[in-house]
């Protein structure tokens, strides 16, 4: 097709729309958001009989390129490393995508714009193909692998599992509350058009470095897409910009979507690029330098300054605050540290850290091996069974962390921990940035506007209180995560598949019962509770209690 012909046939497709007359249309998904008729266009003008074909184009080349990987013995030769945590990346992963695909129909009602709407229904048709080539790409990853246990798995336990239950609130924050805060703002403003940079490039970048060319080649394909999920979002950013009375909500929604996305993304794909790696040139990007480049620059400093001049406040001090995070709080390592403690939570196995990679690490990091390098030393030494319990209960100079009720990643920088009690519940939350979206964004009213449509956050958001009082062996089974044996855990804390050097069942069961830190909160007093968090805040870094007082 020529690109005149598309053109043309774009401009005929809105014709074919109209407002009924005959009735009045029910809002299915409400928003407090003001819309005016516009002439909002959409600079790609996609439309399907040319849509379809470059699709089709694309699918050839990953279904191809698996074909390859087969035939190519790929899944001998890449890192079981990598692959062990794609375990987990992957059976999140396509759950925001269909998210996403369900996220549309939601602007369809709110935003009167034809043309933006053929956007969106494009967008929607994306989203169903980046689930179905990731599930296929996790499929084929369950066949071929070395150690398909925890590949085939996953998906059954989103609602109480140790880190998908992440994985999951962030996706639903695409589909719930306000229309355009989740399917907007949260989606393609912030998620679409900041995060994806480091998710579908430095992801697939790292996957090449470990011997694994086919996700770069499925997570390319994907991100490839996203100029279009780009483009509708700010379209729609724009018309919803031309309505002053949208500012109040614009500034709101940008601060909570920009701090979940950095809680839960940088977590995540943070998580998988450093510590997930065998790659340790000295040359190769960090993920500090890769968020420096991608998310700062290209993002914040090129997309969202641009819009003060709309007359929009930016949340600059978010930012910043990510960024000093990332580099001087040492999010990410908590992070990696925190998944590596629960390791018998899991579903996947997680290969200590080595002397190269300390060295890795302190070179790109300056401090990190006085920060954590002795509490992963003692994780590499507690990684077999050898009449010990796993690493969680022993003396490592370790705290457990609480869990943030918001973005539901622990509170893991101590120093930021802040509490609040809302609906007759003590909360704990990572920073004051989460506890203000559960106690002032997600709320009926903001600043004294009615929001009925914004939802609040609520159920048993921390996956511990699900098993409060549990013995840790039947915390296991419940979750699925054990082998065919019926007693081999799925998890491990080393890559070692010979059978007398993995943990059992058996082990667990001597192991004291789950408890959550949100239920014992909730059962101290309040002078306790104070007490408590004075010494909680204290602690930390590496998640070192706070220092006994001479």
């Amino acid at each position: 097709m020529s690109r005149q012909s598309v053109a043309r046939a774009h401009q005929k497709i809105q014709e074919l729309s109209w407002e009924p007359l005959y009735h009045e249309p029910v809002s299915q998904y409400g928003t407090d958001y003001t819309f005016h008729k516009a002439q909002k266009k959409d600079p790609l003008k996609q439309v399907l009989r040319s849509y379809f074909p470059m699709q089709e184009e694309k699918d050839h080349r990953v279904y191809g390129a698996s074909d390859g990987a087969i035939r190519g013995n790929m899944f001998r030769q890449v890192q079981e490393r990598w692959l062990e945590w794609q375990k987990l990346f992957l059976s999140i992963i396509p759950l925001p995508e269909i998210a996403a695909a369900r996220a549309m129909p939601l602007l369809f009602r709110n935003v009167p714009n034809p043309e933006l709407h053929n956007g969106q229904a494009i967008q929607m048709i994306d989203e169903v193909r980046h689930s179905t080539i990731q599930q296929n790409l996790k499929r084929l990853y369950m066949n071929n692998y070395i150690d398909p246990a925890g590949f085939n798995s996953s998906l059954r336990n989103f609602q109480n599992d140790y880190c998908g239950t992440i994985g999951r609130q962030f996706a639903e924050g695409f589909i719930t509350g306000d229309a355009i805060t989740a399917a907007s703002i949260y989606l393609t403003i912030v998620a679409e058009t900041a995060f994806t940079n480091t998710l579908f490039v430095a992801m697939p970048a790292e996957a090449a470095a470990n011997g694994d060319y086919l996700l770069p080649t499925v997570f390319h394909s994907v991100q490839s897409d996203e100029s279009r999920h780009i483009s509708n979002g700010y379209a729609t950013l724009l018309m919803a910009l031309a309505d002053e009375g949208n500012h109040q909500l614009l500034e709101r929604d940008l601060r909570y979507a920009w701090w979940n996305n950095h809680r839960v993304v940088d977590a995540a794909i943070g998580t998988f690029i450093e510590y997930g790696t065998k790659d340790r040139r000295k040359d190769r990007e960090s993920y500090a330098e890769m968020w420096r480049r991608w998310i700062y620059d290209d993002y914040y400093r090129s997309y969202l300054v641009p819009l003060e001049k709309y007359g929009l406040v930016i949340p600059h001090d978010l930012i910043e605050e990510a960024w000093n995070q990332i580099w001087n709080k040492g999010y990410v390592h908590e992070v990696a540290q925190f998944f590596a403690t629960g390791w018998l939570a899991n579903y996947w196995r997680i290969d200590p850290m080595t002397d190269e990679d300390f060295a890795w690490f302190e070179s790109k990091y300056p401090g990190w091996y006085d920060r954590y390098g002795k509490w992963w030393e003692n994780y590499n030494r507690l990684s077999m069974p050898n009449g010990h319990n796993p690493i969680v209960f022993e003396d490592v100079d370790y705290q457990y962390p609480q869990r943030c009720w918001t973005c539901m990643v622990p509170c893991l920088v101590r120093e930021d921990m802040v509490m609040a009690e809302v609906d007759g519940q003590v909360r704990t939350y990572c920073h004051e940035m989460c506890r203000w979206t559960d106690v002032t964004a997600f709320r009926p009213t903001y600043q004294g506007r009615q929001t009925p449509n914004m939802g609040q956050l609520i159920g048993k958001r921390e996956w511990e209180t699900l098993y409060h009082g549990w013995n840790w062996a039947d915390v296991v089974s419940d979750m699925g995560f054990v082998r065919d044996d019926g007693k081999t855990l799925v998890a491990q804390p080393h890559l070692n598949l010979d059978p007398t050097k993995m943990w059992t069942l058996d082990h667990l069961r001597r192991c004291p019962p789950l408890q959550s830190p949100n239920v014992l909160l909730n059962e101290m007093s309040p002078q306790e509770r104070e007490a408590f968090h004075a010494n909680y805040v204290r602690g930390g870094p590496a998640g070192r209690p706070a220092p006994v007082d001479s």
